[in-house]
């Protein structure tokens, strides 16, 4: 009855054409409410990844669905996006239940989340292996206690200006290596960067919970990010912790001098938070790192990774390859022939970041620096 029900609320707006959906679901007695994007390229014969976006303290989901413009990206990446609506605590401001200043609050915020997904699930042909957690201050504490408590269902999170309480902390036990984004500004003054006792985990110590937890490397790479605006009163630096269990990496955007905000929307315009959040999502499902292992990979060898510049693929076969490189979101960056034998690409034109190198019917992921 209850995937009759929602179908007769989703019907008119499919038929019309709308992509953009407002959904009601019953959990725990308490009527739940959300956003669901669809995007046009959605075809139900292929599973497609989803992502959660949690809103912040006091606000909403329509306002989390405008800023974060996460249906941009959907529309090229091609996955389904969901912003869920919080439930009034005692003082009449929307939360999540993540313990904290949320204390004493006693909705199951977990068990809504799940049954959501469930909802979605039986209604469009989601991948089960690649559902994500991202969202904005009280939205990423509730990303995170995700990643705690209902990581059999979430292949990676991303927090960006919240971070974790010490009741999420004490209930942490993530089933399986768990990718971890942190967005995050050092001039934060609702959510401290260096954390609260009470009621806040310092950034640090997050990264460092997580570096553990996946057997990442504990000196991480640092990434300079250009310096695009020079007006926003703030820099980036790219914290990389690699090498973790399944390929898995834990990865920090520090903003300095930043703020509460999320950045390309107010704040730091040097990144834009939603499209560095789809690029880590885009690389992982439940089981870490998505590789591509097809036969002419053991044959076929590219070299040096990370790479600064020229880059070589030696090309053992006897026939010529083209080569594709794209970035994360899909662009082509480079398109070319190369023949046998060794090969060489200059790079120096692309900005660091990972990228993916298709050379004939092989894929490599490489890092430029």
């Amino acid at each position: 009855m209850k995937n009759f029900l929602l179908f007769l609320v989703f019907a008119p707006l499919l038929i019309s054409g709308q992509q953009t959906i407002n959904g009601n679901i019953t959990h725990d007695n308490i009527s739940r409410s959300y956003i669901l994007y669809v995007p046009a390229s959605y075809n139900s014969a292929n599973p497609v990844p989803l992502v959660f976006c949690f809103h912040g303290y006091t606000s909403n989901s329509n306002t989390n669905f405008s800023y974060t413009n996460f249906k941009s990206i959907a529309d090229t990446a091609g996955f389904i996006v969901v912003h869920p609506q919080g439930t009034l605590d005692n003082n009449g401001s929307a939360h999540w239940n993540v313990g904290g200043w949320t204390v004493g609050s006693t909705v199951d915020d977990v068990g809504f989340t799940a049954a959501l997904l469930d909802s979605i699930s039986s209604n469009y042909n989601i991948n089960a292996d690649r559902v994500y957690s991202t969202g904005m201050s009280n939205g990423g504490y509730m990303s995170f206690h995700l990643a705690c408590t209902l990581s059999d269902k979430f292949a990676a999170v991303a927090s960006v200006t919240g971070a974790m309480t010490p009741q999420t902390l004490n209930v942490c036990n993530p089933l399986h290596p768990t990718p971890i984004m942190q967005i995050h500004g050092t001039a934060d003054a609702t959510v401290p960067y260096n954390g609260s006792p009470l009621w806040s985990m310092s950034i640090n110590d997050i990264l460092q919970y997580w570096v553990g937890q996946n057997n990442c490397n504990s000196m991480p790479t640092t990434i300079a990010v250009p310096n695009i605006n020079l007006t926003d009163g703030s820099t980036v630096e790219h914290m990389v912790y690699d090498g973790g269990d399944n390929g898995v990496s834990v990865e920090h955007f520090k903003v300095i001098g930043g703020g509460h905000d999320w950045p390309g929307v107010w704040g730091n315009q040097d990144i834009n938070a939603s499209i560095e959040v789809w690029k880590f999502f885009s690389r992982y499902n439940l089981s870490g790192l998505i590789t591509s292992v097809p036969e002419d990979r053991v044959k076929i060898t590219c070299f040096p990774n990370p790479v600064s510049d020229l880059f070589t693929i030696k090309n053992p076969t006897s026939s010529n390859k083209q080569v594709i490189i794209t970035n994360l979101v899909g662009n082509v960056v480079y398109s070319g022939l190369i023949s046998e034998n060794d090969n060489q690409i200059s790079l120096k034109h692309l900005s660091p970041n990972l990228y993916f190198v298709k050379v004939g019917d092989s894929v490599f992921k490489i890092f430029k620096l």
